[in-house]
């Protein structure tokens, strides 16, 4: 019988290593799997990679996470949203890489990774810093630039509804990155509000496979993000 779900939040993180791409989901404080980061934190993987759309608001969740100092570079769109104290100072002292890509081209960036593409062409950033070192074709009178795929080792990403195959649902905006970090990770670990029956979602109401995930865990009342 195939069943994903573990039985607690440090299972769920258990063996991300040291040097790991963690995709974390989000989009603004929809979605962010604020008690899989904490896991994480209390796991205690250093020199990590983190992806996701912004830098964290106030000092809990994301922000909490770069404020362990184990987070050696951030790949995100939105660095410097509201709140974003402890980046601020992390970057500002030197401590921490910024790699900064357009909200669209992230996404892409991680579907190409899941779909097995090698990169592929967008005008976006053309002409601007953000494309120096970077192929530039002339497509149709169009400088478009070639962005490479990113993959990620983990994708940390929250759920409405799950069953223990991994069928997953989201809640309104909380779905933006998570389907895509899905795909794009060799293991994803998800929270979900709740776990149901195999059945118990429509097929057509499925918006991530199974297939796309490995581990689940229930966290029937989720923290909000960017609480104080």
């Amino acid at each position: 019988m195939m069943n994903k779900c573990v039985a607690s939040l440090p299972a769920a993180v258990s063996g991300i290593r040291d040097g790991a791409v963690i995709l974390i989901g989000g989009f603004g404080n929809a979605g962010i799997p604020v008690e899989l980061i904490d896991a994480l934190i209390d796991q205690g993987a250093k020199d990590l990679t983190a992806v996701t759309n912004n830098a964290g608001s106030g000092r809990t969740d994301i922000a909490k996470l770069l404020a362990t100092g184990r987070v050696r570079k951030i790949v995100c769109s939105y660095p410097r949203s509201a709140g974003s104290v402890v980046f601020e100072e992390l970057y500002g002292a030197g401590k921490i890489e910024l790699e900064l890509v357009p909200q669209g081209t992230l996404s892409e960036r991680m579907r190409a990774a899941g779909a097995g593409i090698g990169g592929f062409f967008t005008p976006t950033a053309a002409g601007t810093k953000l494309a120096e070192g970077k192929e530039v074709r002339r497509i149709n009178g169009r400088d478009y630039v070639l962005e490479a795929p990113l993959k990620g080792d983990v994708a940390l990403i929250k759920a409405e509804t799950a069953d223990r195959w991994g069928n997953l649902t989201f809640r309104l905006a909380a779905r933006n990155f998570a389907p895509t970090m899905a795909m794009a990770a060799s293991l994803t670990v998800v929270q979900a509000r709740k776990i149901v029956d195999l059945g118990a979602i429509a097929p057509e109401h499925v918006v991530t496979p199974g297939v796309f995930v490995d581990r689940i865990v229930e966290v029937s009342n989720p923290a909000p993000a960017g609480r104080a």
